[in-house]
């Protein structure tokens, strides 16, 4: 496996170090674990399964790129890729609106490794497939044309567009039902002195992520209009506005990894309904880590210098529930967008709850921030947040 230019896998591993990983997936294990020969790869997965290889001789493989893989599917019908060990260079597009279910290839001593005592606080990265690209945003550019992975239904739908309110609405869904397990996405293009270098645009669509990796510095993570987005067991690497968006996103058990501090860890913007009904906005961050990237170091990441979000727009809405907070953390939690916009307005929804560690500290919380009691907390739900309970999430992942 090839280095990394600048987020080797180690930094994954050292990262989930920290991190508790809950399981692996009861449905999809016995497909993901890597086989012996001769035992097919493609030995206990679901029933058309198509194999992805970069060994262009492995007799099951039908493709050696993801994106071909996907670009076979039909519009509808339900669709399950195994990834092969490997390092992926390609951009993923996903426009088809069938259920689709990307698995990445897991080692054999998978199942061990999560069972050993202590195991789930010091496990190394089990992930064997990355899929990468290096592209960031130039001038005249979208910011869409750097995502390493889109779900969108067209390229109208996938633009985000500029200012406050960013591209037109549109009037297509995609995906009714994407899901990746242990998959690490990374931008490799991003450091610090490159602009918005996207890892995930996804919008008219909902997407679930499992044990998976999205690595960036600027914008990493994007949850577009109408979309939702779920991401478990998971980790986040970003610098300047690292989760941002118009859709629903909810995160559990994740890592925010601060690789250095620009703007908020989260910039949303936000709608009100007659705008897009349906959808209730925001990012929420639940029962998770926000901590120092073990690549930041001290010029990039100070004691106090990182802020939990600032608003793109004034309908923005973040919430922290149950969340681990390091000491990169400012204490003030939220700031303003910018010179242009010097204050907060009473219409964004800046919010936690039970916030832990020494950058869990509310007691100089920004004054406009709502700090939740244990009965408002209870309003903040996975069925809350999207308004329904998502048949597109597989709950048999956490237990």
């Amino acid at each position: 496996m090839p280095p990394l230019s600048y987020f080797p896998v180690v930094l994954v591993a050292l990262c989930l170090q920290w991190h508790t990983v809950h399981a692996l997936s009861p449905q999809f294990i016995l497909c993901q674990l890597q086989k012996p020969a001769p035992i097919s790869p493609l030995a206990g997965c679901p029933a058309g399964t198509i194999f992805v290889s970069q060994n262009a001789n492995d007799p099951h493989a039908k493709f050696t790129s993801v994106q071909a893989a996907i670009a076979s599917l039909p519009e509808n019908g339900v669709a399950t890729i195994l990834i092969g060990e490997g390092s992926y260079e390609e951009i993923i597009n996903v426009t088809c609106s069938g259920p689709l279910t990307l698995l990445g290839q897991l080692p054999p001593t998978a199942v061990a490794e999560l069972t050993k005592p202590f195991a789930n606080a010091s496990s190394p990265n089990l992930n064997l497939v990355q899929i990468w690209s290096n592209q960031f945003v130039m001038t005249g550019q979208d910011d869409a044309s750097s995502a390493v992975l889109t779900v969108a239904p067209n390229l109208a739908g996938a633009l985000i567009g500029a200012g406050t309110d960013g591209a037109p609405l549109q009037p297509d869904f995609g995906n009714i039902d994407f899901k990746a397990y242990n998959i690490d996405f990374q931008n490799r293009a991003a450091n610090f002195s490159i602009s918005q270098a996207l890892v995930t645009d996804i919008s008219y669509a909902n997407a679930s992520f499992y044990g998976c990796a999205f690595a960036s510095y600027q914008d990493t993570w994007y949850t577009g209009k109408n979309a939702s987005t779920y991401v478990v067991d998971s980790v986040i690497f970003g610098q300047t506005d690292y989760l941002f968006g118009f859709g629903t996103a909810w995160f559990q058990n994740t890592i925010l990894a601060n690789r250095a501090c620009g703007g908020g860890i989260s910039a949303w913007k936000g709608f009100n309904q007659t705008y897009a009904p349906g959808n209730r906005y925001g990012s929420y961050i639940s029962s998770s880590t926000i901590m120092r990237s073990p690549d930041a170091n001290a010029t990039t990441v100070t004691d106090g210098l990182c802020f939990l979000g600032r608003p793109w727009n004034d309908l923005a809405t973040t919430v922290y529930l149950n969340t681990f907070m390091d000491d990169s953390i400012n204490a003030v939690g939220f700031e303003p967008f910018d010179s242009a916009r010097p204050t907060i307005m009473n219409t964004t929804f800046y919010a936690e709850f039970n916030s832990s560690g020494p950058g869990g500290n509310t007691l100089e919380r920004v004054a406009i921030e709502h700090l939740l009691t244990a009965e408002q907390a209870k309003n903040f739900t996975v069925d809350d947040v999207f308004l329904e309970h998502p048949k597109w999430i597989d709950y048999d992942y956490l237990f």
